[in-house]
């Protein structure tokens, strides 16, 4: 493999995570929609209709966990590779690496868009009594993704700023 064509995976392993993170933002948002509902008929002295709410929420922080886990196998592994790479080259190396650089940033806005949506769920968590649920696995998921988005950002940076210099 050589470095455009590892620049090419790495760039198209980025964008399958923005569009990962902004569906997993989504299912976050209607988790926080189903507790405000939750909520709300507990205010009311209603019996609460939702009765999977729990399980269906435990499910979904597991399977984000292992989501995040195979990609930070995936980029520790790549990282690596990437730094060893000698990255003096034509225009296509140039190419490759402000394609990254671009998805990263859009990987960045997805992140922050989860983050949105970790912080509107907490702010009705906190007034939830009915059940416990995992939620540090969702502080501990958002936190992983802030963590490997950054360091994916600055790999972008480092990667177009070598391949600038050497054009």
């Amino acid at each position: 493999m050589n470095q455009v064509d590892l620049l090419e995976d790495i760039s198209q392993k980025t964008d399958f995570l923005r569009n990962t993170v902004l569906k997993e933002a989504a299912a976050l948002r209607d988790f926080t929609r189903r507790l405000e509902l939750i909520l709300s008929q507990d205010h009311k002295n209603i019996q609460v209709r939702d009765t999977d709410f729990a399980a269906d929420f435990s499910a979904f922080c597991t399977a984000l966990r292992k989501l995040l886990d195979q990609q930070l196998d995936f980029w520790q592994e790549n990282r690596l590779l990437l730094r060893r790479c000698d990255l003096a080259g034509d225009y296509s190396l140039s190419l490759a690496a402000k394609t990254f650089s671009l998805r990263a940033k859009t990987l960045s806005r997805a992140a922050d868009d989860f983050t949105t949506a970790y912080d509107g769920f907490n702010r009705f968590y906190k007034n939830y009594t009915l059940e416990k649920l995992p939620v540090w696995l969702l502080t501990s998921c958002c936190d992983d993704l802030n963590n490997l988005t950054g360091k994916i950002l600055f790999l972008s940076r480092e990667t177009a700023k070598k391949t600038g210099e050497n054009k």
